[in-house]
């Protein structure tokens, strides 16, 4: 268990891998030279707009993450954190999607506000904070509650949670890429969600004290 301190000091270590890893699950083509240059602004070659325009997105997401931590977590930051994520990707960000958004075979129901409210309020009101984080990642991706970036801010605000009670952060590196696929897919598909939620606790980094 670390202190805030010790899990936001841990954030912005691992910053330039935390925006690595978020771009790669998504199949995001750079590589980690690359995603730092990105982040830094400068001109890099042999990456694609779409690719660039995503790890920016990716990196002001963090930095807002980051910089609001102590933000209480409602729907409205999960939005705004879908904002700087989609920004220029989607048909709309930052607002729930109004349209059914399918994700291969799978095609859930059009998000409603008032029901997800109401699975927030479920969640938030879980007393761990890791099951809270993790129930809240694979509740989100598989209701897609945004028309794009739905993994992507999911990641963000798990590991919002993991961080603030000091229980790390999740970031779902290459190691854990085929397993993490292949456990959403069966979500998505069956409705297996443990062997989910277990390749997810593999993937919560923290700092070895």
């Amino acid at each position: 268990m670390l202190t805030r301190e010790q899990n936001l000091f841990l954030a912005k270590k691992t910053f330039v891998e935390l925006v690595y890893n978020t771009a790669y699950i998504e199949g995001c083509n750079v590589t980690f030279p690359q995603t730092q240059t990105i982040i830094e602004g400068a001109v890099v070659n042999g990456v694609t707009v779409d690719d660039i325009q995503t790890v920016l997105n990716l990196r002001d997401a963090w930095k807002y993450c980051i910089a609001h931590i102590d933000v209480p977590l409602n729907l409205d930051y999960i939005c705004k954190i879908n904002e700087f994520v989609s920004r220029n990707e989607s048909l709309q960000w930052g607002t729930l999607s109004n349209g059914k958004v399918g994700v291969g075979e799978f095609i859930p129901s059009i998000p409603n506000k008032e029901e997800v409210l109401k699975e927030m309020d479920r969640i938030l009101n879980i007393k761990n904070p890791i099951e809270r984080a993790l129930e809240y990642f694979v509740y989100a991706c598989k209701q897609q509650l945004f028309w794009d970036g739905n993994k992507r801010t999911s990641t963000i605000v798990a590991s919002k949670i993991l961080i603030e009670s000091g229980n790390g952060i999740l970031t779902i590196g290459k190691e854990h890429a085929e397993e993490f696929n292949t456990t959403l897919n069966n979500w998505y598909l069956n409705n297996e969600v443990q062997p989910l939620k277990s390749c997810l606790r593999k993937c919560i980094k923290t700092l070895e004290l």
